[in-house]
């Protein structure tokens, strides 16, 4: 899928990631840019839509769909997150705002706007995903578990929305530069960057995108150990 001349919504777009997400793709050239957050006054990039949406809301997702009926590229970007292990008292209750964004937030915007994009010739969706779709180390225990299963749900999505010709594009990166992981020590990339690395796999066609070094050896570190596992030939 090309960008330019796309019309793309961006979850979440008011900051960070998603706020980058925004001024490359119109950098880029596409035609509208609808940037959706909670609190539409918190999106203040000149020429994109701002738009009133919170992913946990059905009545503003449907909102959401009846304004932007032509959008041919969707970025769920929104999530939330959270430090701290299974083990605290309160892990429960954090789990489930977690999975509440996280995972069942991508889930009704996909859902909502696979006819959208089915109607605009297939288009495409990129999820916002994580090393710690993959690993979990305890200090962000339940978003790395929200993370997981909203890996396992755009691989599914792949396979479902193949037939209405709509690609879906994984993207997974370490620490990047914002509020989440501000207080973490750690190298972090610049949302700048993971934003070009994604759009230069989306146009692509990639599946998924790594978008940094750390990612990369994780990911060949968990491929060399799944191979491992498999029947060698005699």
């Amino acid at each position: 899928m090309k960008i330019h001349n796309a019309v793309a919504l961006v979850t979440g777009a008011n900051r960070g990631i998603g706020l980058a997400f925004t001024r490359e793709l119109m950098a880029r050239g596409a035609r509208k840019v609808y940037a959706a957050a909670r609190d539409p006054a918190s999106v203040t990039l000149p020429g994109v839509e701002p738009l009133r949406l919170d992913v946990t809301k059905p009545d503003q997702i449907a909102a959401a769909v009846a304004r932007a009926g032509d959008v041919t590229l969707v970025i769920n970007n929104a999530g939330v997150g959270a430090v701290g292990g299974f083990l605290a008292p309160d892990s429960e209750a954090v789990a489930r705002r977690m999975f509440e964004t996280n995972f069942f937030g991508m889930l009704r915007i996909s859902q909502a706007f696979a006819p959208v994009l089915k109607e605009n010739g297939g288009g495409a969706l990129i999820n916002v995903l994580s090393i710690v779709s993959w690993v979990n180390g305890g200090q962000l225990a339940a978003y790395a578990a929200s993370k997981s299963a909203a890996w396992s749900l755009t691989n599914a999505l792949r396979h479902e929305l193949a037939a209405q010709k709509t690609q879906v594009t994984a993207l997974h990166m370490a620490f990047v530069d914002t509020d989440l992981v501000r207080a973490l020590d750690g190298p972090k990339t610049s949302p700048e960057e993971i934003v070009q690395r994604a759009l230069d796999g989306l146009e692509a066609g990639l599946d998924e995108v790594v978008a940094d070094e750390l990612t990369r050896r994780v990911k060949q570190g968990l491929s060399a150990a799944a191979a491992s596992y498999l029947p060698q030939r005699a």
